[in-house]
């Protein structure tokens, strides 16, 4: 005869309840089908726990090496697929707990000995939400690889640099590939920065005051990789800081992603054609059958939207919550999970587009001598070699490209005559700063546009990459 499920939950709540839960509550109270994927690090924080309570003589060494090695057995079955998880059961810690009662009998009952669920659930999450940061700080790296890789091939390919997404001045396609390379090293400080603040042990915590028991919170926190065990119980069990630190960062990294996506969209438009997508990050019309549609880049444009609404829907949970733990934390997971799977499948899909994207050189450098793009230069030439005032010279070039832009043509193809007609200053010499090549080989700052700068920040990068 099966086991009454009311009653199996009660059995574990203990002996203070007569009746099992209502159907609707069990559903509400439930968080096995999500918490589920926490399995590996619950195992690894029991394991560990149980090592520590033999250690100091808790629980006998026989005891505790049962436990490890039912634990041992249940982390197979549950990546077998053989695991039979129970709604009734409520969540990962009490199903794990009950199937290892089923495996070693009395023995189970004494892992529970000095932690709380409350500190349980905190060492899971946050073991779990650590690994999240190495998997985005790996897929980080390896965007920033593929795209160190474009930079390195067009470090002196020009091409339009846009403000207002008009023409403004050349830059190099290297430059440019290098500005998200900028933006994704600051996400990838972030994450290690999260990392390493996350990376402290909450689990002896217990419920919020500690234990009574003598533990030894260094030992469990150095077994599961901790730098440390938390210094305060209620603390412990009630920080999320680490959850909504992986979000903003996702937010931010994502937000990256998605104005990177909107360029290769535009630049893969017939109207730019600075770009080709690969068949592989491409789809086609259903009724017109010369579109080739930037799917995989339209779509991680719009990642920020889930990720961005989990990193506010957990803020919103944890807002108003007073101390310590309130079962309004068990909605701080199916949040943190979608946007870790929705981060990870965009900075392999961008890897995937940058590595195989087709940059067409021509194209690039024919708009970047379009819309009077080398205007700054023929008016820091002004001051620089007639010594007029930069607002002077200023007015003097914009003067010069409206009498362009009258006659149909750019600013190089002006008559030495058409420009002394608007200052008698100007000599020859201006037609050597008016072409893209000279535009960009001129600004040598530091982090400017030079293909020898953009080279410089390239090594600087393969070098701090490693």
């Amino acid at each position: 005869m099966s086991e009454d499920p009311k009653q199996t939950a009660n059995a574990m709540w203990g002996g203070r309840f007569e009746a099992g839960p209502d159907a609707i509550m069990q559903a509400i109270n439930a968080s096995i089908g999500f918490d589920k994927r926490l399995y590996a690090q619950d195992i690894a924080g029991s394991r560990a726990h149980a090592a520590m309570l033999a250690a100091t003589g808790i629980v006998d060494n026989s005891d505790a090496e049962a436990i490890r090695n039912g634990l041992a057995e249940i982390l197979t079955e549950i990546e077998a697929g053989d695991f039979p998880f129970s709604v009734a059961l409520e969540d990962i810690h009490m199903n794990v707990e009950a199937r290892l009662k089923d495996k070693i009998g009395t023995p189970a009952g004494r892992l529970h000995t000095a932690r709380s669920r409350n500190d349980q659930v905190a060492t899971d999450f946050r073991l779990w939400v650590r690994d999240q940061c190495d998997a985005a700080i790996e897929g980080l790296r390896a965007l920033i690889g593929a795209l160190l890789v474009q930079a390195e091939a067009g470090a002196d390919w020009v091409m339009p640099g846009f403000t207002h997404l008009q023409t403004a001045q050349p830059v190099t396609w290297g430059h440019h590939m290098m500005a998200y390379v900028e933006m994704l090293g600051r996400d990838l400080s972030r994450f290690r920065d999260a990392r390493t603040r996350m990376n402290e042990c909450p689990l002896g915590s217990a419920a919020l005051a500690g234990t009574s028991f003598p533990i030894d919170r260094h030992m469990t926190a150095a077994a599961l990789g901790f730098d440390r065990p938390t210094a305060n119980s209620l603390d412990a069990v009630s920080d999320r800081d680490f959850a909504l630190e992986f979000l903003a960062a996702s937010a931010i990294c994502a937000t990256h992603l998605s104005r990177l996506s909107e360029e290769l969209v535009i630049w893969s438009s017939a109207q730019f054609r600075f770009v080709a997508m690969s068949d592989k990050w491409s789809t086609g019309s259903s009724i017109m059958p010369q579109k080739r549609n930037p799917d995989a880049a339209e779509l991680i444009r719009a990642k920020i939207g889930r990720i961005l609404g989990a990193t506010v829907a957990l803020f919103t949970v944890m807002k108003g919550l007073p101390l310590a733990y309130s079962k309004d934390m068990q909605e701080d997971k199916e949040q943190v999970f979608d946007a870790a799977d929705t981060l990870m499948l965009a900075l392999a899909a961008m890897t995937g587009m940058i590595s195989d994207l087709g940059v067409n050189r021509a194209n690039l450098e024919a708009a970047a001598a379009s819309g009077f793009s080398t205007a700054t230069d023929l008016a820091d030439w002004l001051v620089r070699a007639a010594g007029l005032p930069f607002r002077d010279a200023h007015h003097v070039t914009g003067t010069l490209v409206a009498q362009a832009e009258a006659k149909g043509c750019d600013l190089p193809d002006l008559t030495l005559e058409d420009m002394q007609a608007v200052h008698p200053a100007i000599t020859a010499e201006v037609f050597g700063v008016l072409g893209v090549q000279n535009s960009v080989a001129s600004r040598q700052s530091y982090g400017g546009t030079a293909p020898d700068q953009v080279r410089a920040q390239i090594a600087r990068w393969k070098e701090i990459l490693g």
